[in-house]
């Protein structure tokens, strides 16, 4: 079988060098222009659809002064897609320690408020509970669930059984989300933050595919649980929820981030 470099030869640019870049739990191929400046994001033919969402949302975000991975060149054939971005400088927030992660705290609180600021009028992307809900099923009903991603709670338990306790909820989250909407990132784990190294601020954000419209807790929920696996106890848990909750003005809601944490780890797969 080819390596992904020989594989996704004929759509990567020929203007320079690419080397493979291992990271993310995306199945698609990333590499980095020899000069540093480029990514390259590479997708067999049946996943283009879902790279040409990335690429335009990429290219909305980016268009409102929010910094992410801006579209330079798309190419696609027969067989592969690739999109082609700008750098985001910088660090992954996963990449970094405790305490530089507690010093970035609010910079990344701010980062976050500053994308929910965004006119949902103005964006034309949608990632709301009927439609993760949909995908959840899909999901669970191909048998696709990656267990890697459940809470290590309901790793013995079927996700038929999670999905059906989600579905009692439904209706009141979209009842709420009715009300209180924002433009989420969709996918607001560490490692889709980047960090300058030395001021210890938010650069931009990465991997945009699943951003849209939908109740801030989408974001909120998994940016808090995320970052639990960095701290080093409870105390610096509950004081980044503290702080997190102070700088962005909420009161956290215990029940909407529950139910959010157990429906995003069943719409992967």
């Amino acid at each position: 079988m080819p390596d992904a470099l020989t594989r996704y030869r004929s759509v990567l640019p020929a203007d320079g060098e690419w080397e493979p870049v291992d990271s993310g739990e995306s199945e698609a191929a990333v590499f980095r222009a020899g000069d540093g400046s480029r990514y390259a994001k590479c997708v067999t033919e049946n996943a283009a659809a879902e790279l040409t969402q990335e690429r335009d949302r990429s290219e909305w975000l980016c268009a409102r002064g929010i910094s992410g991975p801006r579209p330079l060149e798309w190419r696609e054939n027969a067989d592969a897609a690739c999109l082609v971005t700008k750098v985001v400088p910088g660090v992954p927030a996963d990449r970094v320690s405790a305490e530089a992660l507690a010093a970035a705290w609010e910079s990344i609180s701010d980062a976050v408020h500053r994308l929910h600021e965004l006119p949902t009028d103005t964006c034309p992307f949608e990632r709301g509970v009927t439609t993760m809900f949909a995908k959840a099923q899909d999901v669970v009903a191909r048998g696709a669930v990656n267990t890697e991603f459940l809470p290590e709670e309901q790793l013995d338990t079927p996700p038929a059984v999670l999905l059906a306790r989600l579905a009692a909820q439904v209706d009141r989250w979209v009842a709420r989300e009715s009300v209180e909407s924002v433009v989420c990132h969709g996918d607001l784990c560490l490692p889709n933050i980047v960090l300058d190294p030395d001021t210890r601020s938010v650069t931009g954000f990465l991997d945009l595919g699943r951003l849209g419209v939908a109740d801030p807790y989408v974001d909120i929920a998994l940016l808090l649980a995320n970052s639990r696996e960095t701290w080093p106890d409870e105390r610096w848990a509950l004081d980044a929820d503290r702080r997190f909750a102070e700088r962005y003005g909420i009161d956290l809601d215990a029940e909407r981030q529950r139910f959010y944490l157990h429906l995003d780890p069943l719409t992967w797969g």
